[in-house]
């Protein structure tokens, strides 16, 4: 009998440990989230980041003068402190974008897959790879130096910022690898891939064109480089149609509509309109994409003067095409590679045609992307005041390539604010309006969060004095004009 009761009492503790176990478990521990299932959602996560109009997240599509806000005017004129932008920006980055993306390739290469599923691994973890690359080239491009190698240590907790321009040059070698690891003959993600469904020569086409961009960039720091760079690219094969622009697949209801339909549509808010900068010259140009891009008030194209309050029925708002639920959220296009390739040209770089070619496909590409036609395009271009031959000889600009082409790349790069801001710090063109009530020059950077300041004080004070000081209007190592 007292055999029977130990045995009982044995089984009883038993299976009480085991409910225990169970009970204890988290079941929202990372290991019990697919790879995918991480890449899914940082994916998603940066692309949110790059194309939203939210003033807490993103205010690069007011400070490249394309909208103006109503009422609230604080980040038109430059006011980066008092919603914390840089230190929301930060965190969406690191946390949810490289941190996940991070443990997306962890978990991936952990997953023991079934074959034939096993082959695509690899391919997996270089789409990954490239977009981590993507990630860590909008924080030097908007920051400067930042916390790289030492970042996504968990066991670090105050991570020293690395060299911009080290880290760049590192990120191209890194991007370098992973387009060529790619293997077309394999599959990669299916519907987990937003983007590209998985597709790897349209990922490989996407690498390069960002190998293209990130050379592009170093052009004025590093000629040398950034021509090998460029030329390497093109060889390798770019996105050289708008079929394969690179976007993500909004959908037409929540949580996964475009992020400027949520603050447009869905919030019910008027709180932006055209900019002035912008509608002054396309209507000068008598530009097609107008009625694309925005909405008529008594026939005509009204912008609001940056840095004032403006009124929301006097002024032009963004049109139904442009503030759409299922609008692609987009991060490359065709459009914008062509004036990559304009510029390049015009550098001397071997791009494969000439620099007004590129140029004109350009423009021509954009509008028809938005759903001008041709006969738009033709007649656009045949004004003289966009024609490039007659722009470059009128120009007046110490580099008139760099007005005309980066005049029309900006316009082209409509709704896609931080590729639009930094091609106004390449260009410096066009010239934009100084807010009426600026609180700094024009923003060259994004301030550290200030958050750095206290958490990670050494190297914030390290960094700080290394790129000229945490000022808004201090110029990033790319930017020397």
């Amino acid at each position: 009998m007292k055999k029977i009761l130990l045995i009982a009492i044995a089984i009883t503790i038993t299976a009480c440990s085991s409910n225990l176990e169970n009970l204890n478990k988290n079941t929202k521990d990372p290991d019990a989230v697919s790879g995918e299932s991480l890449f899914t959602g940082a994916q998603k996560a940066l692309v949110d980041q790059i194309v939203h109009i939210n003033v807490n997240e993103n205010n690069t599509k007011l400070w490249s003068q394309f909208l103006q806000e109503t009422t609230y005017t604080d980040e038109s004129n430059y006011d980066q402190v008092t919603r914390t932008i840089p230190e929301n920006l930060w965190s969406a980055i690191y946390k949810d974008v490289l941190k996940d993306l991070d443990e997306a390739s962890k978990v991936i290469t952990k997953t023991t897959y079934t074959s034939p599923e096993d082959q695509n691994t690899n391919n997996k973890l270089m789409i990954i790879e490239i977009m981590k690359v993507y990630a860590y080239s909008h924080l030097v491009e908007t920051f400067g130096n930042i916390p790289y190698s030492e970042a996504l240590n968990i066991d670090i907790l105050s991570p020293a910022y690395d060299d911009g321009l080290t880290i760049y040059k590192d990120l191209i070698d890194r991007l370098s690898t992973a387009v060529n690891s790619l293997d077309i003959n394999n599959g990669s993600f299916t519907l987990e891939d937003n983007i590209y469904t998985g597709d790897v020569d349209a990922w490989r086409k996407f690498g390069n064109s960002l190998k293209l961009r990130m050379g592009m960039l170093l052009a004025d720091v590093d000629n040398t480089f950034a021509q090998i760079t460029v030329e390497s690219a093109i060889a390798d094969g770019i996105i050289m149609s708008s079929n394969d622009n690179t976007h993500i697949h909004y959908l037409t209801s929540a949580p996964n509509t475009h992020p400027v339909h949520n603050e447009v549509i869905l919030s019910g808010r008027k709180d932006f309109i055209a900019g002035a900068t912008l509608i002054d010259i396309m209507n000068t140009l008598k530009d097609p994409r107008r009625p694309l891009w925005f909405k008529t008030v008594n026939e005509n194209y009204v912008g609001g003067e940056i840095g004032s309050p403006s009124s929301y029925s006097s002024h032009s708002s963004l049109s139904s095409q442009v503030t759409a639920a299922d609008a692609p959220g987009v991060i490359m296009s065709y459009s914008e590679i062509q004036f990559l390739l304009a510029e390049g040209a015009a550098r001397g770089y071997t791009t494969g045609d000439t620099a007004e070619n590129h140029y004109k496909n350009g423009i021509i590409s954009s509008i028809l992307e938005w759903g001008g036609n041709n006969t738009d395009a033709t007649d656009y271009l045949a004004q003289s005041t966009v024609d490039y031959n007659t722009l470059i000889t009128t120009s007046t600009a110490t580099t008139p390539w760099k007005e005309v082409i980066g005049t029309q790349k900006w316009i082209s790069l409509f709704n896609r604010g931080p590729e639009a801001w930094t091609s106004i710090r390449i260009m410096d063109y066009p010239v934009l309006a100084t807010p009426t009530e600026a609180v700094s020059g024009f923003p060259n950077r994004y301030t550290y969060p200030i958050v750095e300041q206290t958490i990670n004080a050494a190297n914030y004070n390290a960094a700080s004095k290394a790129i000229g000081g945490d000022l808004a209007e201090t110029k990033l190592f790319w930017d020397k004009f």
